[in-house]
């Protein structure tokens, strides 16, 4: 019995691009995001302002794109394996700004805006597969391109790839947007 629950508390203490299906009533407008040491814990800290300047942006999505062809990894956040939210927050790290570990957590942080209003640097926001009903994957936007929102993220299927938001999959998909930069 001892042998089950060990490798059972790990499993559950991995989550990653997974989500509950219980949802928080009330819902954050905007948080404080930590920017500044590898521990959110630390006294200097500041808050993060929303326009953030385009370095940082462009910052945080080179960091990303270094991780192009890693394979998918439940859990992982290296270049051995990664996951959606594994990528996001390793990027966002790398700047010092310290993000949520899970998608639906991520989907909490920052300003909700319009895809009208999506900059590089912003996270789009997912409910996939068969849990249609929480959000479960978070994309990172590279680029706009002739109307069609471009973002990295990492599949089950093929790793980190960058994918568009007009590709009917992701489209239907797609919840929301937020700025956290």
């Amino acid at each position: 019995m001892k042998y089950l629950l060990i490798p059972l508390l790990i499993i559950l203490s991995l989550q990653s691009c997974k989500s509950s299906k219980l949802r928080r009533k009330n819902k954050e407008k905007t948080a404080k995001i930590i920017i500044g040491s590898k521990t959110p814990e630390f006294n200097n800290a500041i808050e993060l302002s929303s326009n953030k300047p385009r370095s940082t942006r462009k910052s945080v999505i080179s960091y990303a794109e270094q991780f192009l062809g890693t394979p998918y990894k439940w859990g992982g956040t290296t270049k051995r394996g990664m996951d959606c939210s594994g990528l996001v927050f390793e990027s966002f790290q790398s700047e010092n700004i310290f993000l949520p570990r899970i998608s639906r957590d991520m989907a909490k942080k920052g300003d909700k805006i319009k895809l009208n209003e999506v900059l590089e640097g912003d996270l789009l926001f997912f409910k996939t597969g068969n849990r249609r009903d929480a959000i479960n994957h978070v994309g990172l936007v590279v680029a706009i391109r002739n109307n069609d929102i471009k973002f990295i993220h990492a599949t089950t299927r093929e790793g980190v790839i960058i994918s568009g938001l007009n590709e009917t999959y992701w489209l239907n998909a797609f919840f929301q947007a937020r700025r956290v930069l």
